[in-house]
């Protein structure tokens, strides 16, 4: 008999989608969301979801079978939309009979989510939607789960805040889809308040970057254990024909990096050294570096911290297993005394 009975009913449907035992996705964090951290979350009844990131096909089919030796549980693969090689990144994830893909970072391309689906290992897809209007073509278009994501997240983010999508979208969709919400949540209680407005789960990924099977370098925690909520703040665009999603992370001389950075991106496209497309790859690879200078390198002064705003929550280094219990009975907590 679970101890958790309110909040389970409420994740029901999340969590038979996703075929784990709690509707608790990891988000996908480059360099932190690998074999290791997946594959505990999974065990511990969460879903693990890997950080493809600007991974190779190569590298991609190493880290799922790594996974797949530390786990007989569900994950899934989130692969960035604007991948060169995502149709072939696809093709792996098939290989390996992944059972979810989640694309992230723009409209998925033409062909993609049929790819996915229609394989001899088809998987279910997850997209991110920032607008309402941008949910409903991804559901017309075949997304079969929607992750709606506020502002307050770390990493990439829109432009719209959690509680305010999710009064928006969860009335208008979450009675007929599946919708997760994630942004900002660090607390079971919230959990609890998202599955009340109809959600079928949520997605964390700033309470698991520090756990203790995070491969994360401990500078990179103990930077998290330091910061409050204000500190983690998003970037700045500095060039409005260079549309960069905004990033949030914690400050620091990698931040101010990122605003020179672009600057001298901006200036290749004045000069037609470079078509937009690849501008914004060379941006994804510029994050890419940064982060991997602060999570496996440490520096966590050069390097970026990416970071959602409830890092104010993140304290100490915990299992994994530990995190979803605390997550979960917090929930419960909430529920009950309503």
């Amino acid at each position: 008999m679970s101890d958790t009975p309110k909040t389970n009913a409420l994740m029901q449907r999340g969590a038979d989608f996703l075929g784990s035992k709690y509707a608790i996705l990891c988000g996908a964090m480059s360099w932190v969301s690998e074999r290791n951290l997946v594959s505990a979350i999974s065990n511990a009844g969460g879903f693990g979801v890997i950080a493809c990131g600007a991974m190779t096909p190569e590298l991609l089919d190493t880290e799922i079978a790594e996974t797949k030796k530390r786990t007989d549980q569900p994950f899934g693969v989130n692969l960035i939309t604007m991948h060169p090689q995502l149709f072939d990144l696809i093709a792996v994830c098939e290989k390996h009979a992944v059972t979810h893909v989640v694309l992230a970072g723009g409209i998925p391309p033409k062909g993609s989510v049929e790819a996915i689906k229609g394989g001899k290992n088809p998987a279910k897809v997850i997209c991110f939607a920032p607008t309402l209007a941008l949910a409903k073509k991804l559901l017309r278009s075949g997304a079969d789960a929607l992750v709606i994501e506020g502002m307050e997240a770390g990493g990439h983010i829109g432009p719209v805040s959690t509680s305010v999508l999710a009064q928006e979208m969860l009335p208008d969709l979450s009675a007929e889809h599946l919708i997760f919400v994630a942004g900002g949540i660090g607390r079971g209680s919230a959990i609890a308040g998202y599955l009340e407005m109809g959600a079928c789960g949520v997605q964390l990924g700033t309470r698991f970057a520090c756990a203790t099977e995070s491969i994360a370098h401990e500078n990179f925690k103990k930077a998290f254990f330091r910061a409050s909520a204000r500190e983690a703040v998003a970037s700045v665009q500095v060039d409005a024909r260079l549309p960069v999603i905004p990033v949030r992370a914690l400050k620091n001389k990698g931040t101010e990096e990122f605003t020179a950075t672009q600057r001298e991106i901006a200036g290749r496209l004045d000069r037609e050294e470079i078509a937009m497309a690849e501008a914004q790859l060379q941006v994804e690879h510029y994050w890419a570096g940064a982060l991997r200078r602060a999570v496996i390198d440490g520096d966590v002064e050069n390097g970026s911290l990416m970071a959602g705003q409830s890092v104010g929550m993140v304290k100490e280094e915990e299992p994994v297993a530990k995190i979803i219990d605390t997550l979960m009975a917090e929930s419960e907590d909430a529920l009950t005394r309503r």
